[in-house]
């Protein structure tokens, strides 16, 4: 299926760009989530009268994200959890604990856009750990897991 991208997709194109995808790809996530929409000659001649507001948008959304981005960059977050005497968690750290610890230091992150490439925190330490804010803006925190007392 032919479709018009209503923003950068990641491994996909950017804005504007007329690209061929499968059509569940593209009926199940991207046009329902408005990020494309179907290259027919009307779309194609709507989205060319919008194309400014549409990059206008974009670009507000890149300069927010990259400002958000700048608060969380050095930011150490800490998360405690019950330990055994070797250092080892007795569950587990996700992405879910670690987006509720930024809510709780007054930062509003998604835990989607956390990216933990080991997997679940298993063991006590600090590690780095990459939260995508956009496309273009990736910033690394530190998580401290340290053991509850």
């Amino acid at each position: 299926m032919q479709i018009i991208l209503l923003e950068k997709v990641v491994n996909l194109g950017n804005l504007g760009d007329v690209v061929k995808v499968k059509d569940g790809y593209a009926r199940n996530f991207l046009i329902p989530k408005g990020k494309a929409r179907r290259a027919t000659p009307t779309a194609l001649a709507e989205f060319e009268a919008k194309r400014a507001e549409l990059e206008k948008v974009q670009a507000d959304k890149l300069a927010a994200a990259q400002a958000f981005g700048e608060k969380l960059t050095g930011a150490i977050i800490t998360v405690a959890r019950k330990a055994g005497l070797d250092g080892r968690l007795f569950g587990s750290v996700t992405n879910y604990d670690i987006a509720d610890a930024f809510k709780a230091a007054g930062h509003d992150v998604d835990k989607a856009a956390i990216r933990m490439p080991d997997g679940p925190l298993k063991a006590i330490g600090e590690f780095p750990l990459e939260i995508v804010l956009h496309t273009d803006v990736a910033v690394t925190v530190n998580v401290a897991v340290v053991a509850e007392k």
